[in-house]
């Protein structure tokens, strides 16, 4: 059989996307994974774009790949990068075989027989398109609930690399949600740019329906124990869907709510649609509805024109919400987006200062957190191995948990007692 070697940058979404190409190319295609990039026939890039860092990789990437492949191996790209650079990957590696953008997976066992192919169409719509089905976790199913993005925030690159937002029929999600269920999977985890947008847009006819909706009739599917989805955004967090996270007992208790900056008035330069007030009215609610509810958040620093009261804004909302997980960033230009174009960018030395101040202030309130935990009692799903003969799995609220163990846990939930707490992972003891 021929080897498919794939590298995944970036979002969970990529994961799944990266999880489709295998599906398609082993199940309809001669070809079976492998971990070991010189023995492969076809490798795959799955590259991301959201943030500068990755797409300056990306051709340093495919040198070293060049130089460890086998001479007759296919290189492509594939993913977000891909989709917004297109032929210019072609034209700057000639070692690259094929482009395939984040929009055409569907079209992965079609392009590999096309040398120098390049498929990027943003208008092309996989919403009902049924995939064969690929996993690599066990327990966990991915499943996409839409593709694409409507949004317009003046920062964000995704809606020129996945076009426009198109929800997947119900039908397809319930289905895919039974299939992952019967060969055993106990969570599922639900992927969208802005999921609790969901059934805004069909590609055909369909009955109305929501995200509050959904998720009910995900969570009624006999052997789904858990689900978790990301990201929803702040804007589409009405009371019917909050009260639905905190009443469904098979909805982890973690939400992401991407902050981006606590200043209203960057907020409105980003185009996220909310202010720094209904954000935190938001948050609370979530606070409230559920005592343990485990909030993250994504951050951006030195975005143009922030002043030094815009941050200590964000700093204030970090301070009042305390979340448990923070990505951030410092702003990063990129193409296509009205961002790249705005007057007062900040200095780099800012940028930088701001971003070490935002991670230490969390360093500190993460600290307080998982101290707090210790001799609480947690509900884990034990899912991957760990060194040292630990075995590692998620609490009902996202805390990463490890116990010492070996694989007779993998797959199973257990009561686990904190006893000593890090940033990276809480460890404990079995109780049950």
């Amino acid at each position: 059989m021929k080897k498919l070697f794939i590298q995944t940058i970036g979002c969970q979404m990529n994961v799944r996307d990266s999880e489709h190409m295998i599906a398609e190319l082993t199940t309809k295609d001669d070809f079976e994974l492998t971990e070991n990039i010189k023995e492969a026939d076809l490798i795959l890039i799955n590259t991301c774009s959201v943030r500068e860092k990755p797409v300056q990789k990306l051709f340093s990437e495919i040198g070293h790949i060049r130089k460890q492949k086998k001479s007759d191996a296919k290189i492509g790209v594939c993913g977000c990068t891909a989709s917004h650079l297109g032929e210019t990957i072609l034209k700057k590696s000639k070692y690259v075989n094929f482009v395939l953008g984040a929009r055409n997976v569907s079209k992965i066992t079609e392009i590999i027989n096309k040398d120098k192919a390049v498929m990027i169409d943003l208008s092309h719509d996989d919403s009902q398109y049924a995939f064969a089905d690929f996993r690599q976790s066990l327990y966990k199913a991915y499943i996409n609930i839409s593709i694409g993005c409507d949004k317009q925030c003046t920062f964000c690159i995704v809606p020129h690399t996945r076009g426009e937002e198109v929800s997947i029929p119900v039908e397809l999600i319930l289905n895919e949600t039974k299939k992952a269920v019967l060969n055993g999977a106990k969570e599922i985890f639900l992927l969208g740019q802005n999921v609790n947008n969901y059934g805004r847009r069909f590609s055909s006819s369909h009955d109305d329906i929501n995200f509050t909706e959904l998720l009910k009739r995900v969570s009624d599917i006999d052997g789904v124990e858990r689900i978790r989805f990301t990201s929803p955004h702040p804007l589409h967090m009405d009371d019917e869907f909050l009260n639905e996270f905190a009443r469904n007992p098979k909805i982890c208790k973690s939400m992401h709510m991407p902050l981006q900056s606590g200043s209203t008035k960057i907020l409105k330069e980003m185009r996220r649609g909310y202010s720094k007030e209904w954000f935190l009215d938001r948050a609370f609610k979530v606070r409230d509805l559920v005592k343990n509810a485990h909030v993250s958040t994504d951050i951006i620093t030195a975005f143009p024109n922030e002043s030094d009261e815009d941050f200590l804004d964000t700093i204030d909302v970090m301070e009042k919400v305390r979340f448990e997980q923070i990505f951030s960033f410092r702003f990063s230009p990129r193409p296509l987006t009205k961002a790249a174009e705005f007057e007062n960018q900040i200095s780099d030395d800012v940028a930088l200062e701001r971003l070490n101040l935002v991670q230490k202030l969390h360093q500190q309130q993460l600290d307080e957190i998982t101290k707090n935990e210790v001799g609480n009692i947690h509900e884990v799903l034990f899912e991957e191995l760990r060194e040292n003969g630990f075995v590692a799995g998620r609490s009902f609220n996202n805390f990463l948990i490890k116990v010492k163990g070996s694989e007779e846990l993998l797959g199973v939930t257990k009561k686990v007692k904190i006893i000593n707490s890090s940033r990276m992972a809480l460890t404990g003891s079995i109780v049950d």
